[in-house]
């Protein structure tokens, strides 16, 4: 493989990588005016251990992050488009933990513990929102009209 060769196929990895984030992302620029932001809680996908993520609701996704230091170049480590999910949610009886809540997709539920029920109610508040403003909205032919039909 020649030095150009290498070089190119570099440039496409580091492309790929561009690509991958920003199709996570949908050009959402989290890192400034964000709709909410906090620490949460939030179980892990595959080892279902606690950690502590900072998140940041944008435009219909919720991203999380290690730190609450986010920049233009920070990667989330997550992304849930709101649009997808069906109910946010209490589920501290669910959890058996205090300011616990849900965010419920057709496949899968996630959890997630506030440090506080103001916290909890706000991202419940927040999240509600953002699943209504996002979710597919009803168009003027998908209206049926029965009494039109008579």
């Amino acid at each position: 493989m020649s030095l150009s060769d290498s070089m190119a196929s570099l440039w496409r990895a580091a492309t790929a990588l561009t690509q991958t984030q920003s199709t996570q992302t949908d050009g959402v620029e989290f890192w400034s005016n964000p709709e909410r932001t906090g620490w949460l809680m939030k179980q892990g996908e595959h080892i279902k251990t606690w950690r502590r993520r900072w998140f940041i609701l944008k435009q219909g996704k919720l991203f999380w992050f290690k730190d609450s230091t986010v920049t233009r170049v920070c990667k989330p480590r997550g992304v849930i488009p709101v649009a997808s999910c069906l109910t946010v949610k209490g589920a501290e009886d669910v959890l058996h933990k205090q300011y616990a809540f849900e965010l419920s997709t057709r496949n899968d539920t996630m959890y997630f513990i506030a440090d506080s029920e103001k916290e909890k109610e706000d991202w419940i508040n927040s999240i509600g929102r953002s699943i209504v403003q996002h979710s597919r909205s009803v168009t003027d032919s998908e209206i049926v009209d029965y009494d039109s039909k008579r």
